[in-house]
């Protein structure tokens, strides 16, 4: 992860709140450029060690990292608006 905001899901496709959650990511990648805001998806079945490193405990959950430092941790289904109010302030 480099410079730049960059927002991580961890999920799994057997998780209901995850398939919520992922409609409202893909408005988010639409409306932002990958230059303001890169969207990653990890499977926590598929990448369990990963899951171990960040303290994942339940899914979803969201990380936010800014220059590769993770700065917000939310946790559950995130509606746009809340998403955003976390977000745009981080923007550069």
């Amino acid at each position: 992860m480099g410079h730049g905001l960059h927002l991580v899901d961890f999920w799994a496709p057997w998780c209901g709140p995850c398939r919520m959650q992922t409609p409202i990511l893909e408005e988010l990648a639409k409306e932002y450029s990958s230059e303001q805001l890169q969207i990653s998806k990890v499977n926590v079945d598929n990448e369990g060690e990963l899951a171990v490193q960040f303290g994942i405990q339940s899914i979803p959950t969201l990380l936010v990292f800014k220059d590769g430092r993770l700065v917000d941790r939310l946790m559950g289904v995130q509606m746009k608006p809340r998403l955003e109010a976390v977000l745009k302030p981080l923007m550069g």
